[in-house]
């Protein structure tokens, strides 16, 4: 549980350190032209990163009170009795990572000026983590089918609470991207926006990427 716990707080700490690199040198009391000329624009705030560090601060907090919850309650727990981890889950994991990908080919194709290339790769990130989401939901069913209900056992009660709690964040996510995907194909956005966008949703999904790597990997060795 320690080495767990640590490694959370030293995600946690990562996280800090870039919100504290969002924020350097940014004068709040300097308003106007003067603010654009006293700061150099590579190190003004962009609020979009800042409120996405903060966001993913307060996810990492959540995240590490639940694992924490979980390794005390197996440990100190004489009923609780560890159930078979669906094989469903590779294949969900397979579809994540994946996800993840299209989303960072899509920040690449954004960068270099969007174009049908950025809005596949959107369309195909959205769509596995569709299907990644719809997994999870079969994989549930799929253990309450063998008789692993949600209220019979500690450990069943505390994986369904995870992978809610991630699959729940990935639809949040799935919310941002349809906007963004919408706006890519109305044209509405300025190339330079449009591009901020897919970066904020790539680094959000590459995020929940490693939290669901830690997740996967806690259960199954649980």
């Amino acid at each position: 549980m320690t080495v767990t716990l640590v490694f959370l707080a030293l995600l946690m700490a990562g996280f800090a350190g870039w919100l504290v690199s969002q924020s350097v040198n940014v004068r709040p009391w300097v308003a106007g032209p003067l603010a654009a000329e006293a700061v150099p624009p590579e190190r003004v705030l962009r609020t979009g990163r800042l409120g996405l560090a903060v966001f993913l601060a307060v996810v990492t907090s959540l995240f590490a009170l639940a694992i924490s919850a979980y390794l005390m309650r197996m440990e100190h727990g004489a009923d609780w009795r560890a159930l078979p981890e669906p094989g469903l889950l590779w294949v969900n994991s397979a579809c994540l990572v994946l996800a993840s990908l299209a989303l960072q080919r899509a920040w690449g194709s954004a960068a270099r000026g969007g174009g049908r290339e950025l809005k596949r790769s959107l369309a195909v990130g959205g769509a596995l983590t569709v299907l990644f989401v719809a997994g999870q939901l079969l994989a549930w069913r799929q253990l309450v089918d063998a008789g692993y209900y949600l209220t019979a056992n500690p450990a069943n009660a505390f994986f369904m609470f995870l992978t809610a709690l991630h699959a729940a964040h990935l639809i949040g996510g799935l919310l941002v991207w349809a906007r963004l995907l919408r706006r890519a194909r109305a044209g509405t956005t300025t190339p330079t926006q449009l591009a901020e966008g897919v970066g904020l949703c790539a680094l959000y999904w590459h995020y929940l990427l490693l939290l669901w790597a830690i997740l996967f990997a806690l259960l199954l060795a649980t």
